[in-house]
């Protein structure tokens, strides 16, 4: 068997980069406009793949839900629900505002070939739930059926709208092109090489255990405490009632 030489490159950049995976090379935003992608076929017959996220945590991109993803406890999920029930309870806006803050959210990923930058290989793509629900639409539509065959699939026209008004949302419109294209046209230079580089999107996020999403939150909420009051803080978290001590400390600071 030949050697994966898009395997290689990734193997290089990653022993570059001290170890960790450049992402920044993986992940695909799209610009404002029109641009053409083509999904790419899964492994395991299913181009969309979802994660549950917890964002606003600190400085953090996005965690993991250990709770959503994979069944195990989740110091977050504990701590936005009470801090939800308590601002119900006591008709408390800010604590409602924090919680939502840190509900868990869904995203959906997807690994595409962008029409034109077909040299840069394959990205990945991650999408709300409007966009999934369309192109799950397009895939169980017999007049497109399977977007990502390689021989009978078709590119996607995607227009991105950057939100124009303070607390809207960016709009992302899919449309199918009518005929089918094959995936690997002139721009690819080695089609079997392209689909051997298609990432395990599940490797692209660290999977934290219950323990290391308790210490980024801890983190978090004690991130206001000077460097003196840390280690007390920290001591006060690591009992059997960690959520509620940092429930405690969040509604003494609000």
């Amino acid at each position: 068997m030949a050697i994966n030489l898009e395997a290689m490159r990734q193997k290089l950049e990653t022993s570059r980069n001290g170890g960790k995976k450049n992402e920044n090379n993986t992940k695909w935003r799209p610009q404002e406009g029109d641009q053409t992608i083509r999904l790419l076929p899964a492994e395991d017959g299913d181009p969309f793949k979802e994660y549950h996220f917890h964002y606003n945590v600190g400085k953090n991109p996005g965690i993991l839900c250990p709770k959503k993803n994979h069944g195990e406890e989740c110091p977050i999920c504990e701590f936005a629900s009470q801090l939800w029930r308590d601002g119900v309870q006591n008709n408390n806006d800010t604590a409602k505002r924090e919680a939502k803050k840190l509900f868990v959210r869904k995203r959906y990923f997807s690994p595409i070939l962008v029409r034109g930058q077909e040299a840069k290989g394959v990205k990945v793509w991650s999408y709300g739930k409007t966009a999934y629900e369309t192109l799950l639409g397009y895939v169980l539509d017999p007049d497109y059926g399977d977007l990502t065959h390689p021989e009978t699939g078709t590119d996607v026209v995607l227009t991105y709208t950057v939100p124009g008004t303070p607390g809207s949302f960016p709009k992302t419109q899919l449309k199918p092109r009518r005929r089918p294209s094959i995936l690997c046209d002139e721009a690819v230079a080695d089609c079997d090489e392209l689909l051997q580089s298609i990432p395990d999107v599940e490797t692209l996020f660290q999977r934290l255990t219950t323990d290391e999403v308790q210490a980024l939150l801890d983190e978090y909420l004690s991130s206001d405490a000077t460097s003196e009051s840390r280690s007390s803080e920290t001591q006060k978290y690591n009992t059997d009632n960690k959520v509620d001590a940092a429930f405690r400390k969040f509604m003494d600071n609000s």
